[in-house]
């Protein structure tokens, strides 16, 4: 994977700046951009067409919330990956329906922020661990939401749940008392219905389509 064109978009310098020279030195990127906000970016998207851009939430004028739905609605297929700080759990679920596919803390290894972009790029959704372990320890049934139109059966949406817990298929099973057999097909049927891969992507597909809630 060469000739990606990233776009950096925060409103402190001096992060902008540095991730800027670190990216600069990965093999896989070509163009690096900038914008101090959101209304900065959408100002200059078009002349800087971006494969991933990396998207402070919190900033003044236009947050990264706002801006990701506003140019995903120019470029649908654009990848955007949150950049967040510690005790922004209540952004998460406005920037996974915003469209975001990725987040990452602020403070992550450098190594981090590269698997982040290519797996965000070949379609992946990538959180940081301790982010996904945040939303996951937060993690409730939404049970005011009345969904007849629901594509997962009650009982799926059951070990969806404990599936994005973290828990084992046995440790599945002995919770609803079925055989891990059965579940082990329900998971096979979530994965399928909802065109996830791994947990994260299940996790991602839960809290959009509101099966649970933060």
């Amino acid at each position: 994977m060469t000739g990606l064109n990233i776009f950096i978009v925060d409103d402190h310098t001096l992060f902008r700046e540095g991730l800027k020279f670190l990216l600069s030195n990965s093999s896989f990127v070509l163009s690096i951009s900038e914008a101090k906000n959101g209304k900065d970016f959408i100002n200059n998207i078009h002349s800087s067409p971006p494969d991933v851009v990396l998207m402070d939430i919190e900033m003044p004028v236009k947050n990264g919330i706002e801006a990701t739905k506003e140019a995903l609605k120019i470029f649908p297929s654009l990848k955007i990956i949150a950049l967040s700080m510690y005790g922004e759990e209540n952004f998460y679920r406005d920037m996974i329906d915003a469209g975001a596919k990725g987040f990452l803390l602020k403070n992550s290894r450098f190594d981090e922020v590269e698997q982040a972009i290519m797996d965000v790029y070949e379609g992946k959704n990538y959180f940081s661990p301790e982010i996904l372990n945040q939303i996951i320890k937060n993690l409730n049934r939404n049970n005011n939401l009345a969904k007849k139109n629901a594509v997962l059966s009650k009982r799926e949406q059951e070990v969806l749940f404990h599936i994005c817990k973290g828990l084992s298929n046995q440790e599945i099973a002995d919770t609803l008392c079925i055989s891990k057999r059965t579940v082990d097909k329900h998971r096979e049927n979530i994965l399928l219905k909802s065109q996830s891969k791994n947990t994260a992507e299940l996790v991602v597909y839960a809290i959009k389509y509101q099966y649970f809630e933060l």
